[in-house]
């Protein structure tokens, strides 16, 4: 389990800008929790902090009753894997290299007949197998995140963190990918915590929906509660028209009067 409590977090050391400010809440197992609001609402630092990338300037995040900041780095990394908006890498690999990495917190680089197993299996889950040998930069940019999420498979962490996983990916291979961060859920019991910025992937996948603004959690709930036309009003300062449609509520981002 991963509880947020009381989480203030800044830029400035003096605490002058608060970019979160009191953030308390439990993530859902086993379940896709997704994070909404405005840019600049604070999500993406907020993951940050849940994974102790960024340090928080009050309150605590414990994972599984212990507080991250005293969990070691490779411990961490056996628990928690967290995939940034953009990947940067400054050497040229291909796909099965970039997947061993995830062993990394698990054999240091020095791969055991289990981590090539482990490995193998992500390619596979991840339909990846045949482009194991293909660069990175010889794939589309849905293969590519394909690849970036086997390589956190690999890493075989219960809990996943996924800062816009969608950015730069046109509606096709979001669709996949979201598709794909539910089979992580449905098939291995993973827990997903994922920044978002379209509402009706959220509203389309997500468990749980945590909706920030201005550094605060003003509203969290299952997808029912959420999304709704007052709900998403107080976040996005917008009115949304919503429909129902599949037994799920929709917002249109138009104005047809």
């Amino acid at each position: 389990m991963i509880e947020v409590k009381n989480v203030s977090q800044s830029y400035n050391r003096h605490g002058q800008r608060k970019t979160l400010e009191d953030i308390n809440f439990s993530v859902r197992e086993h379940t896709i929790t997704a994070l909404v609001g405005a840019n600049g609402a604070g999500k993406s630092t907020l993951l940050g902090v849940m994974a102790n990338l960024l340090p928080a300037l009050s309150g605590s995040v414990l994972l599984d009753g212990t507080d991250v900041r005293r969990v070691k780095t490779n411990a961490m990394a056996k628990k928690v894997a967290f995939l940034k908006q953009t990947q940067l890498l400054s050497i040229r690999v291909t796909v099965n290299d970039l997947v061993e990495f995830g062993r990394f917190p698990h054999c240091a680089g020095r791969l055991t007949q289990l981590d090539r197993d482990k490995v193998s299996q992500a390619l596979e889950y991840m339909n990846l197998t045949e482009l194991r040998e293909r660069y990175l930069d010889e794939l589309s940019g849905g293969q590519r995140q394909r690849a970036f999420i086997a390589m956190i498979l690999a890493q075989d962490t219960p809990y996943i963190f996924l800062d816009e996983p969608l950015n730069n990916l046109d509606v096709k291979y979001s669709v996949e990918m979201m598709k794909i961060v539910q089979r992580l859920v449905s098939e291995l019991n993973k827990t997903v915590v994922m920044v978002l910025h379209d509402i009706n992937f959220a509203a389309a996948y997500a468990g749980y929906i945590v909706a920030m603004k201005d550094g605060r959690i003003i509203r969290e709930g299952v997808p029912e509660e959420m999304i709704t036309r007052e709900t998403l009003r107080a976040v996005f300062d917008f009115d949304f028209r919503i429909e129902k449609y599949g037994g799920k509520n929709v917002c249109l981002y138009f104005d047809n009067e």
